[in-house]
C-alpha cells in the first residue's frame, strides 16, 4: 500500500535523521533511540515505516546517501557535452571528496548492512549503474561530435574511470589525501581526449 504524503514526509524524515546521526556519529554509535529523539519519532512510527529495525534503516540511508552521490555532482555530470564539462564535473567530484574526507556515509552505511546482503549489493549496483550511464553518455556525446575516438567502447570506458573514481576514494578513505582520485580522473579524461 503506497504512503500518503505525510506518511512519506515521516519516513524521508527518518531516513534524514539516520543519515545525519550516521554522519555525525558513525554507524556503529546509531542507536535508533537518538534517532526517535532527533525525529521526533515514536518507536511504533519507526517500526512502521522500517519494520526490519535498524538494519532496514541502514538500508534506507544507503540508498538516501547513494543518491546523494549522484545528485551532489550534478548538473555537470549530466552535462558532459564539452572537454570543459568534463573539466567541470572533475573539479565537482574531487571538491565533493574533499570535504568529505574520510567519512563516507554511503561506505559505512553498506558495511554495517555487510556487503554480502542482497539489499546492500542492490544499493551499490544501482548506484554504480546510474553513474556509469552518465559517464558513457557524455563519452558517446563527445563520440558525437568528434572529440573523441569512435571505436571507443563508451560503457566500458565509462566502466574504466569509475573503477579510477572509486579506487581513488578508497585510497581517500584510508589516507586522507585525494591524490590518487585526482590521478584517476586526471588520466581517465586525458585517455578519452587522445
Amino acid at each position: 500500500m503506497p504512503l500518503t504524503r505525510k506518511g512519506a514526509a515521516t519516513r524521508q524524515r527518518i531516513i534524514e535523521g539516520a543519515a545525519g546521526e550516521v554522519r555525525r556519529h558513525g554507524v556503529f554509535s546509531l542507536r535508533l533511540e537518538d534517532v526517535m529523539t532527533h525525529t521526533a519519532t515514536s518507536k511504533s512510527q519507526l517500526f512502521h515505516y522500517f519494520p526490519g529495525g535498524k538494519e532496514e534503516l541502514l538500508l534506507a540511508v544507503a540508498r538516501h546517501e547513494a543518491a546523494r552521490v549522484l545528485a551532489d555532482q550534478q548538473p555537470q555530470l549530466g552535462a558532459l557535452t564539452s572537454w570543459a564539462a568534463w573539466r567541470e564535473w572533475r573539479d565537482k567530484v574531487v571538491a565533493r571528496y574533499r570535504a568529505q574526507g574520510m567519512d563516507c556515509p554511503l561506505h559505512v552505511a553498506l558495511s554495517e548492512v555487510g556487503r554480502a546482503s542482497q539489499g546492500a549489493r542492490a544499493v551499490a549496483g544501482e548506484l554504480l549503474q546510474q553513474w556509469q550511464g552518465h559517464l558513457a553518455a557524455g563519452i558517446r556525446h563527445m563520440q558525437s561530435i568528434g572529440e573523441t575516438a569512435p571505436g571507443l567502447d563508451a560503457d566500458r570506458e565509462a566502466a574504466a574511470l569509475l573503477a579510477g573514481v572509486q579506487g581513488g576514494v578508497v585510497i581517500l578513505l584510508s589516507t586522507g589525501s585525494t591524490a590518487h582520485l585526482e590521478a584517476a580522473l586526471d588520466q581517465g579524461i586525458a585517455h578519452l581526449r587522445r
